[in-house]
């Protein structure tokens, strides 16, 4: 009788063991299901809305944090496709569940109505299968238009340490607007990456141009002074204390661009999705620099990206590290299996 009791205890612990597991933990699992669902974000208002497309069974739960998604209580169950209002105007996550798989969402475009490239580099999978992490690494344009409703979000999150690429002049000129969590700011400035200097250069044509803006990319990565800048950088990534951490410039494109490829590039994300995350700078600042390309249709080069601006910064690194894994750990020093073990799922 007490060998049958001892039995259903255990039984009864392994089980609930195994639920606590199952829904305790935010996490990506099964087939990836990810892409069924779109976020959509009003950058002056904050409203969000949630796009999923399927055809099957599903259960959304949300939280403040990935770690603090509450599963006790469902945000939305449905069947099939439906468009949900999101809670707002604080930055959410959320677990998305299906027969099929599991998946963690949140915003990819930071709301921010005095800004524009302002993204989260989390949810991306990379060569094994694993998804970068959402809320530790935030890339963005300049923070000098930011409104007070901006800056209650990005203290939300709440973003620790801001990395300024932006040179001398430009911070002057427009000094960064910091949310209140901001415990620390590291100007690493990396002159030759201000659009706005070559905005004069109106009579050199588009080849010209491109390759003013390859130089500037091959340069980020073989001047010593601007690598030095790249090394601080993932040396703050690799302690703790300095994250959530936000880094820009103030297109939020080519600094910051090359920034963010070397990033995925440690986390194991192939060239492809790196380089459809460089290019998608194209669509967030559409409108930001629309009137000045209207004006000034030659600039395109200058205030647009092109693949082959980030790809002759990369195919100088191959060139002399033999691999940009090489690049990383040699010159910038990043061990990259602790910085896949803290940035990846």
């Amino acid at each position: 009788m007490m060998k049958i009791v001892f039995m259903i205890i255990i039984t009864t612990i392994v089980c609930c063991s195994r639920g606590n597991k199952t829904i305790n933990k935010a996490t990506y699992e099964g087939q990836d299901i990810s892409g069924i669902a779109q976020i959509f974000v009003d950058k002056d208002t904050k409203n969000m809305t949630l796009n999923i497309t399927t055809n099957e069974k599903w259960t959304l739960y949300t939280g403040p944090s990935v770690d603090s998604i509450d599963f006790s209580t469902p945000l939305a169950q449905g069947e099939g496709s439906e468009t949900i209002q999101l809670p707002s105007p604080d930055k959410k996550y959320y677990q998305l569940v299906t027969d099929k798989g599991k998946a963690i969402l949140s915003e990819r475009q930071l709301p921010m109505a005095g800004g524009y490239n302002f993204r989260d580099l989390g949810g991306i999978k990379n060569k094994d299968g694993r998804f970068t992490k959402w809320g530790k690494i935030f890339r963005s344009d300049d923070l000098h238009n930011l409104t007070t409703a901006d800056l209650d979000y990005l203290a939300g999150i709440p973003i620790t340490s801001v990395v300024d690429f932006r040179g001398k002049n430009e911070i002057e000129a427009a000094p960064d607007k910091l949310p209140r969590s901001t415990r620390n700011s590291y100007p690493l400035s990396i002159d030759p990456g201000n659009v706005m200097s070559l905005i004069g250069l109106t009579d050199l044509n588009a080849t010209q141009m491109d390759s003013i803006m390859m130089q500037m990319n091959t340069l980020f990565v073989t001047d010593s002074t601007f690598v030095d800048k790249y090394r601080i950088f993932f040396r703050l990534l690799q302690d703790e204390q300095e994250v959530p951490l936000l880094f820009h410039c103030s297109a939020g494109k080519d600094r910051t661009g090359m920034g963010a490829a070397l990033i995925l590039y440690a986390l194991g994300v192939d060239e492809t999705t790196i380089m459809q995350d460089y290019l998608a700078s194209n669509i967030y600042l559409g409108n930001k620099y629309a009137k000045e390309l209207e004006k000034n249709p030659e600039l395109k080069s200058v205030l647009t990206v092109k693949r082959e601006f980030l790809q002759a910064g990369i195919d100088r690194i191959k060139q002399d590290h033999g691999s940009v894994e090489n690049f990383l750990e040699n010159i910038l020093k990043v061990d990259l299996p602790k910085f896949r073990e803290r940035y990846l799922y």
